[in-house]
């Protein structure tokens, strides 16, 4: 189906006066649909429209007859519209662009049908020898075949061209060029602590809310007070979306008494207003600026004088995944300078906000088992937990030590 938004004009019905015939015009080219006014034309201009529709208000081609070129194009339009959450698009978008984006590059004026395993094969060399993790490359070629099993569903690929497609393998580790990722696990406590005072105040409170928690990074970027229930002695935070509310799934996060000390004081303000907001971080930028000034005020810039009238880009009130991650990046530059200058030569490894999930999973196995990382972190299989959460080698050793 189109995206929303791109309904446009609808073509009409006419009449045809030379042949008094019904008539429609679609993408430039007239179709005749039998005698106007009766039942079965009408039948059959809404069979038409309806497959204009579905096919991006395009005229239908045989399966095999169209280029990678408009393949691509109107997949977009579908992504466009599919891949959203709560009005928004998800990250999904931007990885579906820079697999048409390569598909496009190499193939756009082939036809569908004269795209097979060995063109699919080639793709998949290119890029992993572009210096790309195996797990993207596989990643964008398993999107490169959902594009065809998409054109299948619109009869303009040929059902055939996507089973070959399915014969390629994803590339496995240690046969390939593509080079493996590093494993994500927990960060350390005592690097997150060195850490937060090069943090914001807001963002440092999101940072210990996460470590709270154990939620996502884009949970706590999306907090509300309105999503929040603190009338128990536990606090219930129920996000308005979430990485698997697609498939249905209700998200249900718990907050304790560290959680509640740093959420507390952002729940007085407006039910709608997100708790965590680049324009207040911004605003307490400036204050603590201009609290430390030392020139004069009859001297120099006034406050709220030397800006830009229109800046390309104003901190928004809602923080994302992406700009929360940019956020603890460049606190762990500032600390690695700050070491430097010091003499200091241990610098603080990179980490991200999704690490600090990893962390408290691992610190709730230690404690209470997997289960209970299954039932805070809200896996919905007890795999995935065991991928957040690592073992706990330390109690192994201990074992072997008295039994081995």
């Amino acid at each position: 189906m189109p995206s929303p938004g791109y309904l446009g004009r609808m073509p009409k019905y006419r009449r045809h006066k030379p042949t008094g015939q019904a008539v429609v015009t679609l993408n430039g080219k007239d179709f005749y649909l039998g005698r106007y006014g009766t039942r079965a034309s009408r039948v059959e201009f809404d069979r038409l429209i309806g497959e204009w529709l579905a096919a991006g208000r395009t005229v239908p081609k045989p399966p095999g007859q169209v280029t990678i070129a408009e393949l691509a194009v109107r997949y977009w339009r579908f992504a466009q519209g599919y891949y959203q959450q709560g009005g928004e698009p998800t990250r999904s978008v931007e990885r579906v662009k820079v697999s048409l984006r390569v598909l496009r590059k190499s193939y756009a004026d082939t036809l569908v049908g004269d795209f097979g395993p060995l063109a699919l094969q080639a793709l998949q060399f290119r890029l992993a020898s572009a210096d790309l993790s195996r797990r993207y490359v596989n990643y964008l070629v398993d999107t490169i075949r959902r594009v065809f099993k998409w054109g299948v569903s619109q009869e303009i690929v040929p059902e055939t061209i996507y089973r070959a497609l399915t014969s390629v393998n994803g590339l496995r580790a240690g046969r390939t060029l593509a080079h493996e990722m590093d494993p994500i696990g927990p960060v350390d406590a005592l690097v997150v602590e060195a850490t937060l005072p090069y943090l914001s105040p807001i963002v440092a409170d999101m940072v210990r809310f996460q470590q709270a928690t154990g939620c996502r990074p884009a949970e706590v970027c999306a907090i509300r007070p309105c999503d929040v229930d603190s009338s128990g002695e536990t606090w219930v935070y129920l996000p308005p979306r979430h990485k698997t509310g697609y498939r249905g799934h209700k998200r249900v996060i718990f907050i304790g008494p560290q959680g509640q000390d740093v959420l507390r004081s952002y729940l007085l303000r407006e039910k709608g207003q997100y708790c965590f907001s680049p324009a207040d971080s911004e605003r307490q930028r400036r204050r603590a600026l201009h609290d430390r000034r030392v020139t004069p005020l009859s001297c120099g810039n006034r406050p709220g004088t030397h800006r830009k009238g229109t800046p390309k880009k104003r901190p928004g009130e809602c923080y994302t995944s992406r700009s929360y991650h940019a956020a603890v990046r460049h606190a762990i530059a500032k600390a690695n300078a700050a070491r430097a200058k010091q003499g200091r030569d241990d610098r603080l490894p990179r980490w991200f906000p999704n690490q600090l999930r990893h962390a408290a999973a691992t610190k709730i196995r230690k404690h209470f088992g997997l289960e209970a990382v299954q039932a805070v972190l809200g896996h919905k299989n007890m795999v995935v937990s065991e991928i957040y959460a690592e073992r706990n080698l330390a109690l192994a050793a201990e074992v072997m030590r008295k039994l081995g």
